[in-house]
């Protein structure tokens, strides 16, 4: 049978939770994308910071290729070789004992949110239930996770939401310090807030945490899903940091643009995850492990992590460069290869223009919030291909301020 796709086709059968692109991407090769009708794309979205080596990197696709002829879906039944394999290099490569997988970063959070609590209970008893996360965060979609993320337009008509949440000022150690209390189970937050803004983290606000925490029987829950897997120039950001969580969650890059969540913590922690306590029917499966092991033995090597180093230089400077010409931000900000253009006050709340004018010029990029472009490309990009990013940005800025 075939039938007809068209950008239409989208607004007749998909629930119109999404409004994407006017355009259809059908190839993707490294940095570089295109569509239905043969264009050629400049890649900076990444997937939104999940393509960490591009599209079709070859030994990713070797590594899916060479499972997939093998084993593909057991179920936690049983166990399989590449998740232990996988489990067994994280574990190696950070401070974390055990690994629990999952499929995205939502369920990565809510993992390690239900840990938090029954770890508490087992240790303080129930009364110890409470989180304190960060306004302005974002840490998923289910209803847990959106209750936690600091944005209430995530939650708006789907009240009753969970109880037990409270949310402090992001990087405002006075605001951490009057919430937190031996009630609180659980400190949550992003080391830099992607949705909310590709905001960094104060070393000093962490460090406040991390002590806070220490102080009340709290846990650290570093949320990760998008900075990790070497997006902020360090395999995790919280090494970049130098401040150890007691939990970590991890998505996006992971998999390279397969499926997968983990959530990372310590042999005290995950005791508390005693057989039947949480689950995942497809978790841990053999090919997105197999993905995810290529994936952290690419990017886990000095020269790939200073090259993302190299790369955010390269890239600010340009961005610093059309803003010099042009005035439209009024601050480049973020870490590594998850950066964001702040828009200047004349031209607040028009980020989505800014993504139109990007897609008019051939070039993929993302927003973060009304005021906010956000670039998240391939940890590997190359320099020619952030050169004519960069060179299709600035036509897409001249035409913004510019309307034709």
């Amino acid at each position: 049978m075939s039938i007809s796709i068209t950008r239409a086709t989208f607004d007749k059968v998909m629930v119109p939770n999404y409004g994407p692109a006017g355009f259809i991407p059908v190839k993707g090769l490294g940095s570089r994308v295109w569509d239905q009708d043969g264009r050629e794309f400049v890649d900076f979205a990444g997937g939104i910071a999940v393509n960490a080596l591009g599209h079709c990197h070859p030994e990713l696709v070797a590594a899916l290729t060479e499972q997939a002829g093998k084993l593909w879906h057991v179920s936690n039944v049983f166990t399989n070789e590449p998740v232990l394999k996988l489990a067994t290099a994280l574990t190696e490569a950070t401070f974390a004992d055990r690994a629990f997988f999952c499929n995205s970063g939502a369920e990565a959070n809510e993992a390690a949110f239900k840990l938090a609590r029954k770890y508490a209970a087992d240790h303080f008893g129930t009364d110890k239930h409470e989180i304190l996360s960060c306004k302005n965060a974002f840490h998923g979609r289910t209803l847990f996770t959106v209750t936690v993320g600091g944005q209430p337009k995530y939650t708006e008509g789907f009240a009753p939401v969970p109880a037990g949440v409270t949310h402090v000022e992001f990087n405002n150690i006075d605001s951490l310090k009057a919430a937190i209390s031996d009630r609180t189970c659980a400190v949550v937050i992003e080391p830099v807030q992607g949705e909310g803004g590709v905001l960094p983290a104060d070393k000093a606000f962490l460090e406040a945490a991390r002590a806070l925490c220490d102080q009340h029987n709290a846990l650290l829950i570093f949320d990760e899903v998008q900075t990790g897997v070497g997006r902020s120039g360090s395999l995790y950001a919280y090494m970049e940091y130098g401040i150890v969580p007691d939990i970590l969650t991890s998505a996006k890059s992971l998999g390279g643009g397969f499926p997968i969540g983990a959530m990372l913590t310590t042999e005290k922690v995950a005791r508390s995850f005693g057989i039947g306590t949480h689950g995942s029917t497809y978790g841990g499966n053999p090919l997105a492990c197999a993905v995810a092991l290529k994936v952290l033995e690419l990017v886990n090597t000095p020269a790939m992590l200073d090259g993302v180093r190299a790369r955010h230089a390269r890239l600010r400077q340009g961005l610093e460069a059309i803003n010099a010409k042009y005035g439209v931000f009024k601050a480049v900000r973020g870490m590594g290869l998850l950066m964001g253009a702040v828009l200047a006050d004349a031209y607040a709340g028009r980020a989505k223009d800014v993504l139109k004018a990007a897609e008019q010029h051939q070039l993929m990029v993302l927003v973060a919030g009304l005021n906010v472009v956000r670039f998240a490309p391939a940890l590997n990009i190359e320099e020619a291909d952030i050169d004519e990013g960069l060179a299709r940005f600035e036509a897409a800025i001249a035409d913004f301020v510019t309307p034709r």
